[in-house]
């Protein structure tokens, strides 16, 4: 069933607008190498994004999706991290196929975009710039803007508030089950990429209103 074009679009930013595994990756396997650890490699990485550079990091360090670290070691990553992560960041990352003419589509109809990220402000200012996106947006909202981030509705229902548009005339566009839990505990409609970064699950299965392979895709999921 076609949606109706919203007033608000909330865009993800990795996995949805860039591809920033790369970068990502460079600075996971730095940081391994410093703490002479195994490097991890970016197959690996690619299925571990997603829920913030910290959950990242612990992943690395543990090889694995779940589980805690020795807080030590986290906190002498997390340091190694960061500054590899300054140095390399948008140096690898790419603007996804379509982005740009979908993000001009949906401006065209009139939608106030907001770009919404788990990614720290001082990483996700810096990409959006170097990668030529940041002007798109009327707002960004990073990982540490507010006191929640996704899958929690603090954000979106921030951002709604902030535009004076209802949660029901808005929606979230983005790439894993985070970006659909958020979208659907603030009343926002979902509409998800099938590229992105969802730790190997199909999107399908956690039923965003609309799945689309290409932001070029977008106008075909609304009422013409």
């Amino acid at each position: 069933m076609p949606l109706t074009i919203p007033e608000l679009v909330l865009v993800d930013l990795d996995g949805t607008l860039i591809d920033s595994v790369p970068d990502l990756a460079y600075a996971v396997d730095a940081m391994m190498k410093q703490l002479d650890l195994p490097e991890r490699g970016e197959e690996k990485v690619r299925n571990w994004v997603g829920n913030g550079v910290e959950r990242l990091v612990k992943r690395a360090l543990l090889d694995q999706l779940d589980g805690e670290p020795d807080p030590e070691l986290f906190k002498s990553a997390m340091q190694l991290f960061d500054i590899f992560y300054t140095e390399c960041n948008a140096r690898y990352s790419r603007v996804y196929p379509g982005v740009r003419k979908g993000l001009n589509w949906l401006k065209s109809q009139g939608a106030v975009l907001i770009c919404i990220t788990n990614k720290d402000e001082k990483f996700t200012i810096p990409l959006l710039e170097s990668l030529d996106l940041h002007h798109y947006f009327r707002i960004i909202l990073s990982g540490d803007s507010l006191p929640k981030k996704k899958p929690d509705p603090l954000p979106l229902l921030h951002a709604a508030k902030k535009c004076k548009i209802k949660p029901k005339n808005s929606l979230i566009l983005g790439d894993s089950i985070n970006d659909v839990q958020a979208g659907r505990a603030a009343g926002f409609s979902v509409v998800c990429v099938s590229y992105g970064y969802n730790h190997g699950q199909d999107i399908n299965l956690a039923k965003p209103d609309a799945v689309i392979d290409s932001f070029i895709d977008l106008s075909s999921v609304f009422e013409k």
